[in-house]
């Protein structure tokens, strides 16, 4: 798993972050420029945890209802917004812009 500072190496990367079970900004880095700041991150922190706990209870439901498996454990995520993306995979995080977002390299480097 890449540190936040290797994160942020990633190209145009703005932001990287971690975050706790209950959605708390924790260690984090914001690029210079980026517009983002620590209520940005603190919200989409919380963003995070609701929609792993969303995405956790489809999955648990489907493999229940449907007897399929391979859905469950939710392990990550991409939110995707009109500037950037926010890339997802257990308690970090990494901001790209739209234009430039990596999804492969970004799952890689937080895997």
């Amino acid at each position: 798993m890449a540190s936040l500072d290797e994160l942020m190496q990633l190209d145009g990367a703005i932001g990287a972050f971690e975050f706790s079970d209950g959605g708390e900004l924790g260690e984090h880095r914001i690029a210079d420029g980026s517009g983002l700041d620590e209520n940005v991150l603190d919200l989409l922190c919380h963003v995070c945890v609701a929609n792993m706990a969303i995405a956790t209870m489809q999955a648990r439901g489907w493999e229940k209802m449907t007897g399929m498996a391979g859905f469950y454990p939710i392990q990550g995520f991409s939110l995707v917004g009109f500037e950037w993306t926010a890339i997802v995979h257990d308690h970090r995080g990494v901001i790209l812009p739209n234009d430039k977002a990596d999804f492969d390299a970004a799952y890689a480097a937080l895997a």
